[in-house]
């Protein structure tokens, strides 16, 4: 299984993080390793763009539905079940696909903070090894500085010195608290969709769970990334704040479209 992940994940972070740690560091940049997390970060998020944006696009179904959900009123949960699937499918909407671009990114994630740790922490032995899974010689690494506009991306902030690297759990709590936001209206949805109960019952019942479950994917979470931004190398934040703001951009680009929902009660 190890070896499974290795060859779908790792190897081939590894070797994209390697063309762009050649080209930048051919071009003589500064910082060289620091713009390379950057432009892979950037592919990354590119190849997952078609699942951000079902995410969201069922996010935003999903409260734009909401009214006509509440507005249900069959006792017989069944029927009730039955008006609902019909209203989503109304809509063309999906209500797992939302979880869809979670899913994919965990690996993926993984993936880059074991090829970080790797880079970063391990020393020129693991470089030796890391160069083996490389698909072409040319792309084999000698050396690397880990510094990055004044900051060492191998170091943990915890462990950074400087008042420079505390800011950066709070940049990273930040953005994904505004990442967050939008996703509270398909935890809420969710929950309605699997209670089973009338549309009366689960105002009564569920609302304040529904609320403490938006607070938790609002500010619970990100207060978690922050923390563990704040015990993993400054390397792994970066390419999870640059992550994010492709996740907020094009949030915003999202909002102002509209949906046609119609009803069926």
């Amino acid at each position: 299984m190890q070896a499974l992940f290795e060859t779908l994940f790792i190897q081939p972070i590894i070797n994209t993080l390697a063309l762009f740690l050649w080209f930048f560091s051919l071009l003589k940049i500064p910082g060289a390793f620091g713009f390379s997390i950057i432009a892979l970060t950037v592919f990354i998020r590119l190849l997952l763009h078609p699942f951000f944006k079902q995410q969201l696009e069922t996010a935003k179904k999903m409260q734009d539905i909401k009214p006509h959900l509440d507005k249900l009123s069959v006792k017989d949960p069944k029927k009730l079940q039955e008006e609902q699937m019909n209203l989503y499918k109304s809509v063309g909407l999906n209500p797992a696909s939302g979880c869809l671009f979670m899913i994919i990114q965990i690996p993926v994630f993984i993936g880059l903070y074991q090829t970080l740790n790797d880079v970063l922490l391990k020393g020129s032995a693991e470089i030796i090894k890391i160069n083996k899974l490389l698909y072409t010689p040319f792309l084999r690494v000698s050396s690397l500085d880990p510094h990055f506009f004044g900051l060492n991306l191998a170091v943990t902030p915890a462990k950074g010195g400087h008042w420079l690297y505390y800011l950066i759990p709070v940049i990273t709590a930040a953005l994904q608290v505004q990442v967050s936001t939008p996703q509270t209206n398909t935890v809420t949805s969710a929950v309605e969709e699997r209670s089973g109960k009338t549309a009366e019952v689960k105002k009564n019942d569920s609302g304040d769970f529904q609320k403490a479950m938006n607070t938790q994917m609002k500010y619970f979470f990100p207060l978690m990334i922050g923390w563990f931004s704040f015990n993993l190398p400054t390397g792994l934040a970066l390419y999870w704040n640059i992550f994010s703001l492709f996740s907020i951009v094009q949030a915003r680009n999202l909002k102002g479209q509209n949906l046609n929902v119609k009803s069926t009660s």
